[in-house]
């Protein structure tokens, strides 16, 4: 009895790892092939934590053309990091000032690391909303970028600009500030 509950187990153990291997029937390509790129964190959504930056990008009608090139550039995982992080969300008005072309050429595969410099430039270490851009515009203090990139933040009476682009509203996430703007930065 012993030894035919060793083979059934034995069988049943050889089974299971066989079907974990399996190929998808839709694609007949294995499912770690179907993947283009790991999301990481980007991939986990539950309906409980607050909404981090890329969620709330990918619930603004106004920033789709912004998910997109975050999406191009395979650059998710960055948005969604414990932070805190400030990005400046150009809204989709801001990419259509770009000259003619200027998106669609981003969004090719082979200007993919173009594309990643131009977003990372969007994103400031630490947490930044209105008054705390107004703080550091009145030390004199440029806002140091992911990029590398130091960008002035102005004011004009209760208006903050960075690099001379108004921002027009900010948003609380869960992972830091979206502050979203009425143009792309481009140095």
């Amino acid at each position: 009895m012993k030894s035919t509950f060793s083979r059934v187990l034995t069988l049943l153990s050889i089974v299971i790892l066989i079907g974990g291997c399996s190929t998808s029937s839709q694609t007949g390509e294995t499912e770690s092939a179907a993947v283009t790129h790991p999301l990481g964190q980007a991939s986990v959504s539950d309906d409980v934590s607050d909404a981090n930056i890329l969620q709330v990008a990918i619930g603004s009608e106004a920033h789709s053309t912004l998910v997109a090139a975050v999406q191009a550039a395979q650059i998710e995982h960055v948005l969604v990091n414990a932070g805190p992080l400030t990005v400046f969300a150009p809204t989709n008005d801001a990419f259509a000032k770009l000259p003619e072309g200027t998106v669609e050429d981003l969004l090719k595969p082979e200007n993919k690391s173009t594309l990643a410099t131009v977003l990372t430039r969007h994103a400031a270490p630490g947490s930044f909303n209105p008054d705390a851009l107004k703080k550091e515009a009145q030390k004199g203090r440029k806002l140091y970028m992911a990029t590398g990139d130091y960008l002035e933040v102005t004011t004009e009476g209760d208006d903050v600009f960075i690099n001379g682009i108004k921002v027009v509203a900010s948003i609380q996430t869960s992972n830091g500030i979206i502050n979203v703007i009425e143009e792309v930065i481009l140095l």
